[in-house]
């Protein structure tokens, strides 16, 4: 199976769990991952997001494969904006 055909049949919660590996070190099950998945783990994270993230947050890899960085004042208009629709719940 190629990285193409391995993207294209991750689902958006496959994508979420193996990123939450990545970020935590350890399986939604809590078994640590090892240094060999924890690197796969995130190659594959990289990839989705290549593929699929039209909307990167402040650190990822933007849809196309570009790294896309928001700048702070960027940040802080969309946090902003969270707290304001928050708020109106």
């Amino acid at each position: 199976m190629s990285l193409e055909q391995l993207v294209a049949n991750l689902s958006p919660e496959i994508y979420e769990r193996l990123k939450a590996a990545v970020e935590t070190g350890k399986w939604f099950d809590g078994n640590p991952l090892t240094e060999e998945q924890k690197a796969y783990a995130l190659q594959a994270v990289f990839a989705w997001q290549a593929h699929h993230n039209a909307q990167p947050e402040h650190f990822t890899v933007a849809k196309g494969g570009e790294v896309h960085m928001k700048s702070k004042s960027e940040l802080k208009q969309q946090y902003k904006q969270k707290i304001e629709i928050s708020q109106q719940d």
